[in-house]
């Protein structure tokens, strides 16, 4: 393994979508490990490649050795909640009748790029992962859960046929599409998925693993975490906490939007200064840490954070989807908060009042906020809106949504105040964030 951070360069041809961007190595102000992606650029790595680099898979003995070392390594979820990997595998090995296994590629979070680039250069080492957990789970069902993309189907279905060739897998792995959804990824609704129904999240918190309606139990794993597991099978807990902090270990993909406009994806060690992945060019005014359900940072507090949920937790934030998006200066941050908030708003699963009623409700008052000479009581009705949505909801998506508005309302407290002056401190009309280009509209959508 080589010890340089892990950046971006646009996607080849043959990538996912165009405009989108893939991982490659390149050196950058902070050391850190080459372990999912490749030094070498954004080709994807084919089965031979593959065990060129890592050699074949290797087990580290039977389930709960497997699951004491995942324990001891300290891996949590990449795919948002940073749940401890170790206490869902030690559950669907205690599951009976055994787990279907769900790797979980649906990123809803438009912000985000990480997991289609891994699944796009580096698609055998989550295979490999989806293997593992099978294996703790006792099953011989996979799922392997990808946003609609055709390419990327194509991609992966010829790294799954390689290694049904070699036969090198005990578990069957299916693909499956997810629907374009800002949700469609959450644990409840990828169970949903799998049944034939709607991505729609659940009504309650569910008490160990979801289940279908047969009752059998599913193991809903993001990909990168799978990917993760598969080199902490191989070179074991020690090796993976190398990289990392003693109390959030290992490497993690992030998703950086650079104030020149580029979109990066990197992979670099938990706890990386949020400085060193921003760069120090162009100003920037502010920054946001964890995606849509994340949190706006004025970009001096940002600069003096690292990386981890430890620091970013007191500041309101948390790594979140892995996504760093650094404002430039000349753009309106409320303008954006609004477009992104109107977009959170349209995602609603409309399952409950809080969201169905109350988000669009808190958007319209955000782009009123936005526009010339909002009225001064825009700001105390938002606040007092957020408290009444907030903790109510079927799912976690209102919360979320109000987490990211809030933060703007700190954040961008003196643009609101030029704002009610009829003034503007933005230049640049032109959207920053990225938001899909036709957000859907119906509930068929869902499906």
């Amino acid at each position: 393994m080589t010890d340089s951070l892990t950046l971006s360069a646009p996607y080849p041809a043959s990538g996912p979508a165009a405009g989108d961007h893939f991982a490659t190595g390149s050196s950058a102000g902070h050391g850190g490990p080459q372990r999912l992606l490749p030094a070498g650029g954004a080709v994807p790595v084919d089965l031979r490649a593959h065990l060129a680099r890592y050699g074949a898979l290797r087990h580290l003995g039977g389930p709960k050795r497997l699951i004491a070392e995942v324990q001891a390594s300290g891996l949590t979820g990449r795919g948002g909640a940073a749940f401890p990997a170790y206490r869902k595998l030690a559950a669907a090995a205690g599951s009976r009748p055994a787990p279907i296994v769900a790797g979980n590629g649906a990123e809803g979070e438009p912000a985000s790029r990480k997991d289609r680039s891994l699944l796009w250069i580096s698609p055998h080492l989550v295979l490999d992962g989806l293997q593992i957990a099978a294996q703790v789970a006792g099953s011989r069902d996979t799922v392997l859960y990808v946003q609609r993309n055709p390419r990327l189907h194509l991609r992966l279905a010829q790294a799954i046929s390689e290694r049904a060739a070699a036969g090198m897998d005990a578990a069957t792995i299916e693909l499956r599409e997810a629907p374009d959804r800002f949700l469609a990824g959450e644990e409840s609704a990828v169970a949903s998925r799998l049944t034939g129904r709607p991505a729609l999240p659940g009504y309650r918190l569910v008490r160990g693993l979801p289940r279908l309606g047969s009752g059998q139990p599913v193991l809903v794993q993001n990909v990168e975490t799978l990917a993760h597991l598969a080199l902490i099978a191989r070179y074991g807990a020690a090796w993976f906490r190398t990289a990392g902090t003693a109390d959030e270990p290992g490497s993690t993909l992030v998703t950086l939007h650079l104030p020149d406009g580029q979109v990066r994806v990197a992979e670099v060690p938990l706890g990386v200064p949020i400085a060193d992945l921003i760069g120090s060019g162009s100003p920037v005014q502010a920054v946001l840490v964890g995606g849509y359900h994340g949190a706006w940072l004025s970009a001096a507090h940002a600069a003096r954070l690292p990386l981890a949920n430890s620091a970013l937790r007191p500041a309101g934030a948390t790594v979140g989807a892995g996504v760093v998006a650094a404002l430039p200066a000349g753009r309106c941050g409320l303008a954006e908060t609004a477009r992104v908030a109107r977009y959170l708003a349209l995602e609603s699963a409309g399952q409950c009042g809080p969201c169905f009623n109350g988000l669009p409700r808190i958007a319209v008052a955000v782009g009123h906020l936005a526009g010339p000479r909002p009225d001064p009581r825009a700001r105390a009705d938002l606040e007092r809106w957020a408290g009444l949505v907030e903790g109510r909801g079927a799912c976690h998506h209102p919360d979320g949504s109000v987490r990211f508005i809030r933060s703007a309302l700190r954040v961008f407290a003196a643009e609101a105040g030029l704002h009610e002056q009829g003034r503007c401190s933005g230049t640049n009309p032109e959207p920053f964030l990225h938001l899909p280009a036709d957000p859907p509209l119906d509930d068929s959508d869902w499906s």
